[in-house]
C-alpha cells in the first residue's frame, strides 16, 4: 500500500509540474514566423547602393544596383546585433566582419548572415521572416 501511495504522489507531482511548465514553453521557444511578412518598405526609401537599417527588427534592407535583398542583423557567432557601415557589417561584441552581401570576412563568426526572403511588389518591398 505504501509503495502505491509513493507512485501516485510522484504521478501527481509530475502532472502538476507539467501543467505549470507548459505555459512557460511558449516563452522559451521563438515564434514561428517563417514565410510571414515581418517588414514592409517603400522601394523609394531604399537609397541607391545603400541600406535601410531596422534595428528593432534586426533587419537591414540593402540595394546593390537593381538588386534588393534583406539580411538578418543577428551575428552568426553569438547573436549580437551587427552594425551597418558604408562598406561592411561589423559585430560590436566580438569583432566579426561581414561583407555587404552577408559573407563572413573575419571571425570569430564563420557562417554568413542569414539572407531573408524578399517579395517585391511594384512600389513595396516585403521582407518575409
Amino acid at each position: 500500500m505504501e509503495k502505491f501511495r509513493r507512485t501516485r504522489r510522484r504521478v501527481v507531482q509530475a502532472l502538476i509540474l507539467a501543467a505549470a511548465g507548459f505555459p512557460l514553453w511558449r516563452f522559451l521557444t521563438p515564434p514561428a514566423t517563417a514565410g510571414k511578412p515581418v517588414l514592409r518598405v517603400k522601394r523609394s526609401e531604399i537609397p541607391p547602393d545603400g541600406a535601410l537599417v531596422f534595428r528593432q527588427s534586426r533587419i537591414a534592407v540593402l540595394r546593390a544596383g537593381e538588386e534588393i535583398y534583406a539580411l538578418s542583423l543577428a551575428c552568426t557567432h553569438l547573436g549580437c546585433t551587427v552594425s551597418v557601415t558604408p562598406t561592411q557589417l561589423v559585430c560590436p561584441c566580438h569583432g566579426s566582419v561581414f561583407s555587404r552581401t552577408g559573407e563572413a570576412l573575419r571571425g570569430p563568426a564563420t557562417r554568413p548572415l542569414e539572407r531573408l526572403e524578399v517579395r517585391q511588389e511594384p512600389d513595396t518591398i516585403i521582407v518575409l521572416g
